[in-house]
């Protein structure tokens, strides 16, 4: 596990590469490195607070809907199983596939649907505070 958070964190710490050897051929590759979210809005400043960081594997059945929703923090993720797609209040979309990065939007309702025919499994990140949610419905 520190293995791969040392990777992550040395692939997104590397401008401009997308794919790096490392020692006994271990490869680090670059998913997705943006100061905008995926719908093209730039990211906010971090608040203040002690930072706190939550990872979530998130699992969606075929054909459900996750609620209207929004993060007041940053958070990224990949989806590593299944089709999603995510739609904003304002009318923005993106439609996912297995292995897709996103950089989700803050403080925006958006809702996710699973239109595929399997579950849709994604493991996100969240840059919060202690104490504070990192979800509102």
């Amino acid at each position: 596990m520190k293995l791969l958070i040392l990777l992550i964190l040395g692939t997104l710490s590397t401008p401009l590469v997308f794919a790096q050897h490392i020692e006994n051929n271990i490869e680090s590759e670059l998913l997705i490195k943006s100061i905008h979210s995926w719908n093209g809005s730039r990211l906010p400043s971090y608040p203040k607070g002690q930072p706190e960081v939550t990872i979530l594997k998130i699992t969606i059945p075929a054909g459900a809907k996750i609620p209207l929703h929004q993060h007041p923090f940053i958070n990224a993720g990949v989806l590593i199983k299944g089709e999603l797609t995510v739609l904003s209040k304002t009318g923005d979309e993106l439609i996912m596939t297995a292995g897709d990065p996103i950089i989700e939007i803050v403080n925006k309702w958006h809702l996710g649907i699973n239109s595929g025919k399997v579950p849709a499994e994604i493991i996100v990140f969240y840059a919060g505070i202690e104490g504070q949610a990192i979800t509102v419905k």
